[in-house]
């Protein structure tokens, strides 16, 4: 059973592969985001030399990994799921010998190790051609990244598979894919560091999973957290990776007592 699972990442590699050309250009769309987020920031920070604790080289390295983690994490299971559910074809998933929730977790594991090496590594390549990124010269900053960036698509990917499955319930949760969506990609600190939140709103982001996707990650890689701190806030993720399994497995279970097909 567990080579069957992984076959189900091997096939999704090999799927994403024979489309491999459509994410070229997804590495100039990344490298434009990024080049856009740099000439903002080095306008907001002039002369200064430290904005809500990142210092300018910090904050370029902050958005350049940030952007290109995402690469890596991001996944439309949620949008999968949802389809599975409008079109039946989630019946015919159902009744099959394996579980539904982890292939579709295995499927994205398969696509972001895609993304990981045809996407990400050279996207990385490429703007630190263009931006000044500074690297991590201490190995445990990478050895902590490198497993924090895993966890990150676990969290993101239970994220989504929660929200797939709300598709039981609603039926059409169009709306709610999107709200997700930008919900993540803001409190997660992609569109900005949490540091830089009004106190009220950063006390409430700490309380959230979101920082555990982007924000924890990217303090790691450009050394604002070091030393024992790292293995510090992957304790946090491997907390909310926990935590995020109760609902996930709830709603599942849930959803297969209510099942009723719209259609084939």
């Amino acid at each position: 059973m567990l080579s069957a699972y992984g076959d189900f990442i091997r096939i999704r590699f090999l799927t994403m592969l024979a489309y491999r050309v459509n994410y070229y250009s997804g590495i100039l769309i990344y490298t434009l985001n990024i080049g856009v987020y740099y000439f903002t920031y080095m306008a907001i920070y002039g002369e200064g030399e430290s904005i809500g604790g990142f210092t300018s080289m910090q904050m370029t390295t902050y958005v350049a990994v940030s952007w290109m983690a995402r690469a890596f994490y991001f996944n439309n299971l949620d949008r999968e799921i949802s389809t599975d559910i409008r079109d039946g074809s989630i019946a015919v998933q159902i009744i099959r010998p394996y579980n539904y929730v982890l292939v579709k977790m295995m499927q994205g594991l398969g696509e972001g190790m895609f993304r990981f090496l045809l996407f990400m590594i050279p996207g990385m390549a490429i703007a630190m051609l263009l931006f000044p990124i500074q690297l991590p010269s201490d190995p445990a900053a990478w050895v902590g990244f490198l497993v924090m960036l895993f966890f990150s698509f676990l969290i993101n990917s239970q994220l989504n598979v929660i929200t797939g499955l709300a598709a039981f319930f609603v039926e059409n949760n169009e709306g709610m894919m999107r709200l997700k969506r930008v919900v993540v990609d803001l409190f997660s600190g992609l569109i900005l560091p949490i540091s830089f939140f009004p106190g009220w709103l950063a006390a409430i982001s700490e309380w959230l999973p979101f920082q555990a996707i982007t924000y924890l990650p990217g303090s790691v890689f450009t050394g604002r957290i070091q030393g024992v701190g790292i293995w510090n806030v992957l304790g946090i993720q491997i907390v909310w990776f926990a935590v995020l399994l109760v609902p996930m497995v709830v709603i599942w279970r849930m959803a297969r007592r209510r099942l009723f097909i719209q259609g084939g």
